[in-house]
């Protein structure tokens, strides 16, 4: 088998996704905190608090939905998810599976378990996601035989 055509490191994520999610973020952080300070008069300062922490916790919603990515390098891949982060050898990484109807890709690994790999997902692009899994499986299958 050929070496395929990767320079190290490559990242998969949802681009638009994030495009979309980050600006977002930044606008119910600013809009919530914007409407704290004009809240009528009668409102407490703990209201206004809350009112800026409720932006706040939106927000950091948004951001988890924007981490997704599935990062490789010479060494292995970082699966990045909504809240987990996992480093893993080449070596334990048996397949790469994207079948239709699947909301991400999945990884099956050396153990029997298998990892939702959400940064490579068919619902912000089919023909593109469908890209990165063959991409990432012609690199888990390079180096099973290397």
């Amino acid at each position: 088998m050929s070496t395929p055509s990767v320079e190290f490191p490559v990242t998969w994520a949802p681009r638009r996704t994030r495009a979309v999610l980050l600006p977002v973020c930044v606008l119910l952080v600013v809009l919530f905190s914007v409407m704290a300070v004009l809240l009528p008069e009668n409102w407490q300062l703990n209201d206004r608090i809350m009112m800026t922490a409720s932006g706040l916790l939106f927000a950091g919603v948004g951001l988890m939905l924007a981490r997704p990515r599935v990062s490789a390098d010479a060494e292995g891949v970082t699966v990045v998810n909504f809240v987990r982060r996992r480093r893993l050898a080449w070596a334990e990484i048996v397949r790469v599976n994207l079948r239709q109807g699947d909301p991400w890709a999945t990884l099956d690994l050396a153990d029997g378990t298998s990892l939702a790999a959400v940064g490579i997902q068919p619902g912000v692009g089919r023909d593109q996601a469908i890209a990165d899994a063959r991409a990432l499986r012609d690199l888990v299958e390079h180096h099973a035989q290397v």
